[in-house]
């Protein structure tokens, strides 16, 4: 989808979102410390768009899409939904916010329970949530088969029987059955083949235009995000680093870290390869449970100053639309 449009109804506010799991040691499992996997991110997903989410392995992308579907308890922060605040409501009042928010798993293997029916797995969320009578139910069920191009006659198979493919179709199926308008899509093409990526994301293009969707869409490559995403969020170590319009960020990238994720991407042209300019990190991805102090990147930013490590960055619009956390940043 193209960035012009898309409309500026915010659907999903994540203001000062924070996921920590306690560290616990000893006989009296006292709590020691813990695990700042998402630790204060901050944006906006407009309606109707989709919004790429990416950074290293490890650096809380995963937990931050679950946080925002409340499949954590967060330890801190607002998650807006459609104006509610979902951090404050109830069980029995999110169980009817769920069905307008879905998610499809990184893992098209384990997802699924190994001892139902694909019948039974697209149609659980509407046994659940007690939408319609069986023989509706049915009809849906391959409805929504038909919708991202599996044959309705496989009701009565099971996961096992299909390749990784079509089960992640399954698992899209499954998170369509009661209309969402949000989908969380959690590294959904990783454990694909290279040729079935392809199928998968046009699927996922597809499915937005005819239902109106907006993504959230979590991966770590960059190609395909530049592809599929109309803005693009950087994350590293739990923090929001970058954030811009899919042609901005690739074209002109704010901040160190995102320059450094974008020159590991190969250019399909030799000559273009071999001259450009390469940016390598140095040192490993410090631990989530001990962040470094003032900008968690400044252990392997190349142009680390003494103040990047006393001071955490403001998340600052450096330009309209462009959101950076940077003190070098201009």
């Amino acid at each position: 989808m193209a960035v012009e449009s898309v409309t500026t109804d915010v659907l999903l506010r994540v203001e000062n979102l924070k996921m920590h799991f306690p560290i616990y040691k000893g006989v009296f499992r006292r709590q020691v410390g813990a695990v700042r996997a998402v630790d204060g991110i901050t944006f906006d997903v407009f309606r109707g768009e989709t919004l790429g989410l990416v950074g290293e392995s490890g650096c809380g992308k995963s937990t931050a899409g679950r946080s925002i579907l409340q499949l954590y308890e967060v330890t801190e922060g607002k998650v807006e939904f459609q104006g509610r605040d979902l951090t404050k409501l109830s069980q029995e009042e999110m169980r009817k916010v769920r069905p307008h928010m879905q998610m499809i798993f990184q893992d098209p293997h384990a997802c699924l329970n190994p001892r139902m029916t694909l019948g039974n797995i697209v149609g659980e969320p509407l046994l659940e949530h007690r939408v319609s009578s069986a023989k509706e139910r049915q009809e849906r069920v391959e409805g929504l088969l038909k919708t991202v191009g599996l044959n309705p006659a496989f009701t009565n198979r099971y996961p096992h029987e299909f390749s990784g493919g079509q089960r992640q179709r399954i698992g899209i199926a499954r998170a369509l059955a009661l209309n969402p308008e949000f989908i969380v899509c959690d590294e959904p093409i990783a454990a694909l083949d290279v040729s079935i990526q392809a199928q998968v994301v046009n699927l996922l293009e597809d499915l937005q235009v005819e239902f109106g969707l907006t993504y959230l869409f979590i991966s770590h490559d960059l190609s395909m995000v530049r592809h599929i995403c109309d803005r693009v969020a950087v994350m590293y170590l739990g923090r929001m680093m970058e954030l811009s319009s899919r042609d901005n960020l690739y074209g002109e990238p704010l901040h160190p870290y995102t320059k450094a994720l974008l020159s590991a991407v190969p250019v399909p042209n030799p000559e273009l390869e071999a001259k450009r300019e390469r940016t390598i990190l140095v040192g490993d991805l410090p631990s989530p449970a001990n962040p470094p102090s003032g900008c968690v990147f400044n252990t392997r930013c190349p142009i680390a100053q003494k103040r990047c490590t006393e001071e955490v960055p403001a998340w600052r619009e450096l330009r309209p639309g462009h959101f950076v956390a940077c003190h070098l940043a201009e």
